[in-house]
């Protein structure tokens, strides 16, 4: 009998954003269970409330039972290793994310073992230039399951 792949698709979520339901509906198709967590953060200021993100995120996938929502006030590397997730999933818009992301990815892995699972939403939604797109193929082998296609 195998283990599920659980996800964790961590940070301050912002559920009206269509890149990141891009991501989340990729990683529906390489992974059992996804935990979309919500960063909570004190001194930040946002839009919107805690609870009213919470509540729309769950609305939103009302019908997928692989999805659950939670919110941390921890460490995400804490957070992760108490919820039993396999990997962590982080969204890249951009050269400068990639890089920042797969930093921390590294550092993560080197404390947790913890796997970081790069992903990009569909290049129209996350301002993908083709430029872009060409340089995060260099770096093909930190994106496990998705690449957009050149066209």
């Amino acid at each position: 009998m195998s283990m599920k792949r659980k996800a964790l698709f961590p940070g301050s979520f912002d559920p009206y954003t269509i890149a990141h339901d891009a991501i989340v509906q990729r990683a529906l198709s390489f992974t059992d269970e996804i935990i979309i967590g919500i960063g909570v953060n004190a001194e930040k200021n946002t839009t919107f409330s805690l609870e009213s993100r919470i509540d729309f995120i769950k609305r939103l996938y009302a019908k997928e039972n692989r999805i659950t929502v939670d919110s941390y006030d921890t460490l995400t590397l804490d957070f992760a290793r108490k919820k039993g997730v396999s990997f962590i999933l982080r969204g890249v818009r951009n050269i400068i994310d990639f890089e920042f992301e797969k930093s921390m990815a590294d550092f993560n892995l080197k404390i947790s073992g913890i796997e970081t699972v790069f992903l990009i939403s569909e290049p129209q939604f996350a301002h993908v230039s083709s430029s872009l797109v060409r340089q995060l193929i260099t770096h093909k082998q930190y994106f496990s399951h998705f690449i957009p296609e050149i066209k």
